[in-house]
């Protein structure tokens, strides 16, 4: 049989058929298989169980998702005129690269704008409809504060550090909640502890409290992150679920007579990359690729003539959060940014909506993991290069004359040649800050120079000047308190900038003249077709978006389930 007699028969019917497995995925997935529904999830990545997350140069190398040229890695790389966004490609999605943090989206953040009178943004939900969602998912995510207050934890100097800074502007700094495990329920915490779980997670391995390696973004090998994979997924799967990886969607369209039919390739490592093509349908749809991901797919299975009736906002309200991150320099303390998780602790400054000035933000001690730290000090190496040659002469003179002039213990010369004084990696520390930009980007396809089409994202930053100018000149505030030089982003004397948290482009409405989808994220004109994902943000969040996508994805998923008891009846 060939790959395309495969392709077009119909291999398995599903209850629900969910498409990735990042913060909307896992959530629908244990919502709906712990309802009894016959769910499948379908992951373009690999599962990373501990220890497999590759950090040495050769491997990261190949640790790219581009199947056209034989990489399935977890880092996905878009680049467009104005941003760059990284996204993650595996088993849980965003949740293995993103810095754990969980914050609530500010209740009075939720704007309703008059979009017909040149507002910006309207929130179909609130934060009070939000909270019991919020609340189930700091539950599941096993979320817990960074343990500033517990040695050795309290001597984490970046968290120190942006405590000072914050006191001594009078900022609102706290500790936010964490997506990781610090200590087992009920007792202290104790840097690589075995983690105690009630059941088996999906990799069965032993999983091991924080080792502050500050390798949360790159992937944790200790299993000390909770990420989706050991919560939402593994319960999915003990549910019933089936998790199917390195399953690439490529189309889904409505079926006659109800459902969808959804269309995948299959790499198979083991031969190659050699892949194959599936057909499956399913009674609902849910599609959770992501802001870019769902984005781009959506609008592909449009210019297909798949979904006619889709709204004209699809590819609109696109926002990057208000992401930025910048650095302080030379710090007169030391920072050790590669020291604790990559994040331990955040300044919030209010909005105009509540007693603030102009739009507001987060700024946090944006850490790093620690080989990052011989990197750096190589840079310093030529500036040692003169000094390293005339020991080297002294030394070979006093060996070939022979008079034992030299000292016998080198360790502390040789040290100080070797390394330098140290200073650039002891005392940098990246700030990264988001908060409420304007949503007016727009999203689109377009062609490359082969014919293929891709994506295309026009960001105006023309509308948040405003508020990247606060930002900035309150991470200069911090810099400076932290007698540290301020370096810009060079991406931003370039008018672009890297967005961790690309949201937009499928926004919900109350209507179909206002969005893609509905305040429970079924697509307008589409029933039981529904989008769980950072696409559906009408505007930005504000705070780190991954728990509201979670909360959100909650809320959708008793909809899904709804949908499923009446089609029964």
């Amino acid at each position: 049989m060939s790959v395309n007699q495969l392709g077009s028969q119909v291999e398995n019917h599903y209850d629900a058929v969910i498409i990735g497995s990042g913060f909307g995925g896992s959530v629908m997935a244990y919502r709906l298989a712990e309802a009894g529904l016959n769910v499948c999830v379908l992951e373009r990545g690999k599962k990373y169980p501990p220890g497999s997350f590759p950090h040495s140069p050769d491997k990261i190398k190949k640790n790219f998702w581009d199947p056209d040229n034989k990489l399935y890695g977890m880092f996905d790389i878009w680049s467009f005129r104005d941003i760059a966004a990284v996204v993650s490609s595996g088993l849980g999605g965003g949740s293995l690269i993103y810095a754990n943090v969980l914050i609530r989206k500010p209740e009075k953040w939720f704007v309703k704008e008059d979009l017909n009178q040149g507002g910006y943004e309207y929130w179909p939900v609130n934060r009070q409809e939000l909270d019991p969602h919020y609340e189930r998912a700091e539950k599941m995510l096993n979320a817990q504060k960074y343990p500033f207050n517990h040695p050795p934890y309290q001597d984490t100097p970046k968290t120190q550090a942006l405590q000072f800074a914050a006191q001594e502007l009078k900022l609102d700094w706290y500790l936010p909640k964490l997506a990781v495990t610090f200590a087992n329920n009920g007792q202290n915490p104790v840097i690589g502890e075995p983690i105690e779980e009630n059941y088996p997670n999906l990799h069965d391995r032993t999983r091991y409290t924080c080792r502050l390696c500050g390798e949360c973004d790159i992937g944790c090998n200790y299993g000390s992150k909770n990420s989706l994979d050991y919560n939402y997924l593994t319960e999915a799967q003990r549910h019933g679920a089936e998790l199917k990886t390195l399953c690439k969607v490529r189309s889904f369209e409505p079926r006659d007579g109800g459902g969808y039919k959804i269309h995948y390739v299959h790499y198979d490592l083991a031969e190659g990359g050699n892949k194959s093509e599936h057909l499956i349908t399913a009674n609902q749809l849910i599609l959770c690729a992501g802001s870019l991901g769902s984005t781009y797919l959506l609008l592909k299975n449009q210019k297909r003539g798949l979904f006619p009736h889709i709204s004209k906002k699809l590819g609109t309200r696109f926002s990057g959060n208000g992401d930025l991150i910048n650095f302080a320099l030379e710090a007169k303390r030391e920072i050790h940014g590669s020291y604790g998780t990559v994040i331990t602790s955040t300044i919030h400054m209010p909005d105009e909506l509540d007693n603030g000035e102009g739009r507001g933000f987060y700024l946090q001690d944006a850490g790093y993991p620690d080989f990052v730290n011989w990197m750096l000090q190589m840079t310093e190496t030529p500036g040692n290069i003169k000094q390293q040659l005339l020991f080297v002469l002294r030394w070979l003179r006093t060996a070939i004359s022979k008079t034992g002039l030299i000292d016998s213990n080198l360790s502390e010369e040789i040290s100080e040649l070797l390394l330098g004084k140290t200073e650039i990696s002891s005392t940098l520390l990246p700030l990264l800050g988001m908060g409420r930009d304007f949503p007016v980007g727009r999203m689109r396809l377009r062609q490359d120079r082969k014919g293929k089409e891709r994506l295309d994202v026009i960001q105006n930053f023309k509308q948040s000047e405003a508020f990247f100018q606060r930002l900035r000149n309150t991470m200069k505030d911090v810099a400076e308190q932290l007698g540290a030089k301020y370096l810009d982003n060079p991406l931003w004397f370039l008018q672009q900038t890297i967005a961790a948290h690309p949201l937009g482009g499928c926004p919900m409405g109350r209507n179909k003249d206002e969005g893609v989808v509905d305040s429970y994220g079924e697509v307008f004109d589409y029933p039981g077709f529904f989008i769980a994902d950072g696409s559906v943000m009408p505007g930005p969040v504000g705070p780190n978006p991954s728990l509201t996508i979670a909360a959100l994805a909650d809320r959708f998923a008793q909809k899904v389930i709804d949908n499923h008891q009446q089609q029964k009846n």
